[in-house]
């Protein structure tokens, strides 16, 4: 499996601060889902115990995947590529719908999101197309190119995730402009890509109430999970109520556990307890970008950046939601919202990066 006989050395801090943030997660989960598993199935580990098997088959995934040369999965990018189109295709069809959207694909006792395979497909895709493309990349035609077969996925998951559509193209952008030497033909994708958004926003109606939502939510029944967020940031103060003692998790935040854990943790740990979440998700990030500028080529690099691109959006996009930053676009903060397919994908993503960290000379 690897290319020398040389003992892999991995990213060390990268590794540690992923193991942090998937520990802390599971307790702050804990704390945050406690009331709701006893009141809905009388189980207060319910949704514990769901996210350790997950945490559990997703760490597995991740020792396996940073134990295999990165460059062993070209030849699936172009099959996993496929598989996110037919799966985002399956989820419109037969999709099962909870709280307005349909998301999720069921087989027999378990439940997955194909949005999350999607984005690792999307980066490992892009990253082999990019990189087999570089030489051509100053002109403006290979941008747009490069970008065309992202738009079926982004468009199939933006049917109902409208946030995971916004990391998808996110991904995309941020990896074609790592191998791009020129930077001025970002302006007409931007402004494009600003184009794009309006129309989409306008084709549906619930997305510009949403905006309306955002801009008052105390004038609409549908801003009550969004005051509920704020009243609980804002009676946290500086050191929290401690862990364990939220009053907003005991049934007036609705789904505390997923989307609007962020602000369970501002309620208990305090605005010391966020900047610390915030700062290990930093750290993450500047490893990522680490490892970008030390790979041992450009696909590696690519492969990091694609990582950064995902994890640097999609907690920006969490905190600005419960926040009341920008509209609610319903995203969970990794490896702390309830999901298991978000924290298996996303350990397995972890390995990915790891597997490029280990070749580096």
């Amino acid at each position: 499996m690897e290319r020398s006989g040389k003992k892999r050395t991995y990213d060390d801090t990268l590794l540690v601060v992923v193991l942090i943030l998937v520990g802390i997660g599971l307790v702050l989960l804990y704390s945050t889902s406690a009331y709701n598993g006893r009141v809905k199935f009388h189980d207060s580990f319910y949704y514990l115990k769901k996210q350790g098997f997950a945490t559990l088959v997703g760490l597995l995934g991740m020792v396996i995947i940073s134990r295999i040369d990165y460059h062993r999965w070209v030849p699936f990018a172009i099959p996993g590529y496929l598989m996110a189109i037919f799966l985002s295709v399956a989820v419109m069809l037969f999709g099962d719908e909870y709280n307005g959207s349909k998301r999720w694909l069921s087989f027999g006792p378990f439940s997955f999101q194909p949005s999350e395979f999607a984005k690792v497909a999307v980066i490992l895709f892009l990253a082999c197309l990019v990189s087999r493309n570089v030489k051509r990349m100053g002109r403006f035609s290979t941008l747009v190119l490069m970008m065309l077969p992202v738009l079926p996925i982004a468009g199939l998951v933006g049917a109902s995730n409208l946030s995971t559509a916004i990391i998808i193209l996110g991904i995309a952008v941020v990896v074609i402009f790592i191998a791009s030497p020129k930077y001025s033909q970002f302006i007409w994708m931007g402004t494009a890509a600003v184009a794009f958004m309006a129309v989409f926003l306008a084709m549906e109606s619930y997305r510009l109430e949403r905006i309306a939502i955002w801009r008052n939510p105390e004038q609409y029944e549908k801003g009550y999970q969004t005051l509920q967020g704020l009243y609980a940031i804002g009676s946290g103060g500086l050191f929290g109520r401690g862990l364990g003692n939220s009053v907003q998790k005991l049934g007036f935040l609705p789904e505390a556990q997923n989307d609007m854990i962020f602000s369970i943790i501002c309620e208990e740990l305090g605005l010391v307890g966020a900047c610390i979440i915030i700062l290990l998700f930093l750290i993450l990030i500047w490893r990522f970008f680490v490892i970008a500028t030390r790979a041992k080529d450009l696909l590696g690099a690519l492969i990091a950046g694609g990582a950064m691109a995902h994890m640097m959006i999609q907690v920006i996009l969490n905190i600005a939601v419960v926040t009341n930053t920008i509209p609610n676009t319903g995203i969970t903060l990794p490896f702390i919202s309830y999901g298991g397919t978000s924290v298996v994908f996303l350990l397995c993503e972890m390995g990915l990066v790891l597997s490029v960290s280990g070749l580096i000379e």
